[in-house]
């Protein structure tokens, strides 16, 4: 016999096997199939999950690991922020003699709002209970009970300790935004004592007014909020206050030694574009993130987000072809984080043509801020903070209120909140605007009225200058003994 004749033999002998007890026969197959059952219902808490609403008494104080995930991820964005998209962005703008002065700026910074938020920054912020619209409580005091089990007065599915460092990541960005405009004439020790006393006095009361439970602007999630605004991710708290703070700050300073006298050029525009591109991709946890859940909310902050960054980007270039003859590295990069920080207000609130909208705004307004308006006034704003993220931030704060939708977000309309503070009565007819209006008057007052009266307290018993002579060797040599490049 050949070789494959005992292998056809076998499967001849099964297909005869299968025909004899009927697994070919249509109508046995008919018999055996199964009745048609209608597709299962969606568990309820299932859907609360997946729509990042209440799970309900069943899965109570249980965080879902996607969204904690994703909020760990945001967390570790927002501080790729400051160390190092933030400390390159400013290291390259400085001469080099201070570079190292405002990379140990940003980590000194880092470290000592982190200690604050452990003992009562985070308490002061979120905690409830004082029961107060100006600050929050003391019941998370050196992050007493803040376990992995949510804090449901922020976050259905996210862990309490995880949504803590989220937050805590924006307090560190916050004060390193001012360090911009007293860059090279601002002493270690001084800085440090002045962010310290500035937490205490406009950060943590002002954070708490608009994103706490009980906070007197938290238009979205406080149904007793007494002025109705709306601030996604931080166009008041944290563009503002800091851009706003920053000018005070560096108009009590003075000027650099030799400024308007002697040229002061970045001496590293490739750390500038460098950071600029850290910020970028660190600014999807700033904004995606504070959808606070991986979701539809997030996914429309993390495209808004894109498209007014690079539209306002390229309008700020264009801006310098058409008035100057070139494009400029710089002109890119500060187009960029103008158009990220007009966005920030507005990223979970509005649609892709309301962020394209904040773009163009974005590359025009401040640019005009950081060149001719500084021009005018002749303030020594080091690094432009002042023009691109106070302007940029009350620009944002006030567009906002004239480009959300409850198309993109329906809390903006809830019965829960909106409808009883009156949010959702704004949104519908437009009044939004004067809302926004009265938080950026509140924010403005505390933001320079606070900054004042500490720069002159931190004066008078330390000082804030280095002596002329440390400031014209360079705040690295006189300050932290080291220098950032050795040649």
């Amino acid at each position: 016999m050949s070789k494959i004749s005992k292998p056809l033999r076998l499967l001849f002998g099964l297909v005869c096997g299968l025909a004899l007890t009927g697994a070919f026969s249509p109508v046995m197959a008919q018999d055996a199939a199964p009745a048609e059952t209608p597709p299962p219902a969606v568990d309820g808490a299932f859907a609360a999950y997946v729509n990042n609403t209440d799970p309900g008494a069943g899965l109570a104080g249980v965080a879902g690991p996607g969204h904690n995930g994703f909020m760990m991820i945001c967390a570790a964005l927002v501080l790729f922020m400051t160390l190092p998209g933030l400390a390159l962005f400013y290291g390259g703008l400085v001469r080099k003699k201070n570079v190292l002065s405002v990379l140990a700026q940003c980590l000194g910074i880092t470290g000592l709002v982190t200690l604050m938020w452990w003992a009562f920054g985070y308490s002061l912020v979120f905690g409830t209970s004082f029961s107060s619209p100006f600050i929050g409580g003391t019941e998370f005091l050196f992050l007493k009970g803040v376990t992995s089990a949510p804090n449901t007065n922020y976050a259905y599915w996210i862990s309490q300790n995880v949504f803590a460092m989220y937050q805590l990541m924006f307090a560190i960005i916050t004060p390193a935004l001012i360090v911009g405009a007293i860059a090279e004439r601002m002493k270690f020790t001084a800085v440090i004592v002045f962010v310290a006393l500035w937490m205490i006095v406009v950060y943590f009361p002002l954070a708490h007014m608009i994103w706490g439970a009980t906070g007197l602007m938290n238009g979205v999630w406080n149904a007793d909020a007494a002025i109705p605004a709306i601030d996604f991710a931080g166009g008041t708290v944290v563009h503002m206050s800091s851009g706003w703070s920053a000018l005070v700050l560096c108009l009590i300073l003075g000027p650099r030694v030799g400024f308007g006298k002697e040229k002061m050029p970045p001496h590293s525009l490739v750390l500038c574009m460098v950071g600029t591109g850290m910020l970028y991709v660190g600014w999807y946890g700033f904004n995606a993130g504070s959808a606070l859940a991986a979701d539809g909310v997030a996914a429309n902050a993390f495209m808004t987000t894109t498209l007014a960054a690079a539209v306002a980007g390229f309008v700020w270039g264009l801006i310098e072809k058409i008035t100057r003859g070139h494009a400029s590295v710089l002109g890119f990069c500060s187009g960029i984080v103008a158009g990220l920080v007009v966005i920030t207000p507005a990223a979970g609130f509005v649609d892709a043509t309301g962020s394209v909208i904040i773009g163009v705004l974005a590359g025009v307004v401040p640019f005009l801020a950081c060149t001719k308006l500084k021009a005018i006034f002749k303030y020594d704003d080091a690094l432009d903070t002042f023009g691109v993220h106070a302007v940029g931030g009350t620009l944002g704060a006030l567009v906002t209120g004239l480009l959300a939708t409850a198309d993109v977000n329906s809390n903006l309309i809830s019965a829960g909140y909106a409808e009883k503070n009156g949010l959702a009565t704004l949104i519908k007819d437009g009044g939004l605007w004067v809302a926004q209006l009265k938080a950026i008057g509140i924010t403005l007052v505390l933001s320079i009225v606070g900054t004042i009266i500490l720069a002159y307290i931190v004066k008078a018993i330390i000082g804030l200058r280095p002596t002329p002579e440390a400031e014209q060797q360079g705040l690295d040599i006189t300050d932290h003994s080291e220098e950032g490049y050795i040649l």
